[in-house]
């Protein structure tokens, strides 16, 4: 049951260095978006909806995302330009000009939790400057019971500045915003940006040292549902593969859409109490659970609204990367509490711009491995300035922002859990068919559901050369035939038409996945390097 309005607070912010603020805490929804509206900080849609624009921020910055290098971290993680290292004393001092900024000010304050499984909960207590802030801490957040908060000791703080512009030939930042973890003291700071995201991604990444170095835990940046025979699925992909679109699916029973745990149990739980779902061309008829979720309640990002206050989902005026939070019971069909057990498929979402990799294959443990921690996905023309063409995009894990340890490290974990699950490990493209972007199509929602949902069924079958094929480039197996998708379409290169300009271009992708992998090399075992493409050329 979640708390009843309005709580009272047992703490004083001066623990914090934050005096003299009007402390507004653990306000209702429905209080702290009037607080937003008041405060002229945002709009409302012709349906209840809060819509607010985040500022100069409209998505993460990792160059500005730092970890303080102490005792704790210094052997642990992986430095370098994802992990970049802080100073305890650059830390310390920047941390108390924050709380001087707040002091005297309106702050808004929630007491919540990140992980569902109650033996992984992590107690959060989150500082905001802004109530729209504190509010999608509400949405995205597990919620306390009023029970619960009685006694509530918070693990870790967020203390969340948007408003506070750092100096950085003073301050020790790349630029004016920041967002830094601090693993002794327990504590995210974020100032100078406004990108809600980098409150939930905070934790996520913190997370991701917490649980395999202290709890033997996989963290997985995913989205997970279960069926009805309580067998789990389990969806990796970057922004715009389709991550949170096809684990909502109203067959099955979502856990989460974004983060989540595998324990040496071997049970899969949500970290959050919410999604953050992307809403560029949204409409419900191709995504219903989640444009049925945007109601009271939800927040919008850098969305543009008509004169009657209908949101334009085409818009991308402000920004491509538009967004909305809700909490997940805004999604009808959800399991409760969000823990799924039985894990029986992984998928492994890319947007393959190349038009090259195979809609669905199967993926050998070898190969999940290296795709794995490759994460490939591509960027099209338009999505970034100066990208004209296609380019190959890679993230370790699917989630190498918010990886503080080496990504073999999660490789190997994966590897292990999947053996130890019998997991079956596939490989989808939601990409490009019949040529490149520019050349061929998108693949058609209905066609890659059709295959998520064969898979699920059991209904493509064990492997034999009568059922797959062995792709002659990327040496997966791919099916030769699927209910409800054209056998034409399962084939990239029948697809294409012209088999020089298919292999051309698809050992120019090869060559990218040898080249990103160099850097894993000395890392990764004889079994994961096994796994990756076998011909890079004619």
């Amino acid at each position: 049951m979640e708390p009843q309005y309005p709580v009272t607070k047992t703490f004083s912010l001066e623990q914090y260095g934050i005096k003299d603020a009007i402390m507004r805490y653990q306000l209702s929804p429905d209080d702290l978006q009037d607080e937003v509206i008041q405060k002229g900080q945002g709009k409302n849609t012709a349906f209840g909806t809060l819509v607010v624009n985040t500022g100069e921020f409209t998505g993460r910055s990792p160059m500005d995302r730092f970890i303080v290098k102490d005792h704790i971290t210094a052997d642990k993680i992986w430095w370098g330009d994802i992990n970049i290292p802080f100073t305890p004393e650059a830390f310390d001092a920047l941390y108390t000009k924050v709380v001087d900024y707040l002091s005297g000010k309106e702050v808004f304050v929630r007491d919540s939790y990140a992980c569902a499984d109650p033996a992984y909960r992590l107690n959060i207590r989150v500082i905001n400057e802004y109530p729209w802030s504190n509010m999608f801490a509400y949405n995205m957040f597990l919620r306390p019971t009023t029970e619960e908060l009685k006694n509530f000791e918070p693990a870790w703080t967020i203390v969340n500045a948007p408003g506070f512009m750092a100096v950085a030939d003073t301050d020790g930042t790349r630029q004016h915003n920041f967002a830094i973890l601090n693993f002794d003291k327990k504590i995210a700071l974020i100032g100078g940006t406004g990108y809600t995201g980098e409150i939930k991604k905070g934790i996520f990444s913190a997370l991701n040292f917490i649980l395999p170095v202290d709890k033997d835990t996989l963290p997985m940046h995913c989205s997970a549902n279960v069926g009805e025979k309580g067998d789990t699925a389990i969806f990796f992909g970057l922004s715009g593969t389709g991550k949170t679109t096809l684990s909502t699916d109203p067959d099955r029973k979502l856990i989460g859409d974004d983060e989540h745990g595998w324990t040496k149990e071997n049970t899969i739980f949500n970290f959050e109490g919410g999604c953050y779902a992307k809403v560029i061309d949204l409409s419900a008829k191709k995504e219903p659970e989640i444009f049925a979720a945007i109601r009271k309640g939800a927040i919008l990002e850098n969305v543009i609204l008509d004169g009657n206050g209908v949101v334009d989902f085409t818009d991308t005026s402000i920004t491509q990367n538009t967004r909305v939070s809700y909490p997940i019971d805004h999604i009808k069909n959800i399991q409760t509490p969000s823990i799924g057990k039985n894990p029986k498929n992984i998928f492994f979402l890319t947007a393959d711009a190349f038009g090259v990799i195979p809609p669905i294959s199967k993926l050998t443990p070898s190969q999940a491995a290296y795709h794995f921690i490759s994460g490939y996905t591509a960027k099209v023309a338009g999505t970034e300035a100066g990208v004209v063409e296609p380019v190959p995009s890679f993230s370790a894990c699917f989630g190498a922002p918010f990886m503080p340890l080496h990504p073999a490290k999660y490789a190997e974990m994966l590897i292990d859990k999947m053996k130890n699950a019998g997991v079956n490990v596939w490989l989808v493209n939601t990409g490009w068919t019949g040529g490149a972007y520019g050349v061929g199509t998108r693949m058609k929602l209905e066609y890659t559901r059709a295959m998520i949902k064969a898979v699920l069924d059991g209904e493509l079958g064990l492997y034999s050369y009568d059922t797959y094929h062995i792709h002659s480039v990327f040496g997966v197996a791919q099916p030769r035939e699927c209910p409800g998708v054209p056998t034409s379409v399962l084939s990239p290169r029948a697809t294409w038409n012209n088999d020089e300009a298919y292999y051309t271009t698809a050992f120019k992708l090869t060559n990218a996945f040898r080249e990103n992998f160099k850097k894993f090399e000395a890392y990764a075992n004889e079994e994961i390097r096994r796994g990756g493409p076998q011909r890079y050329s004619f």
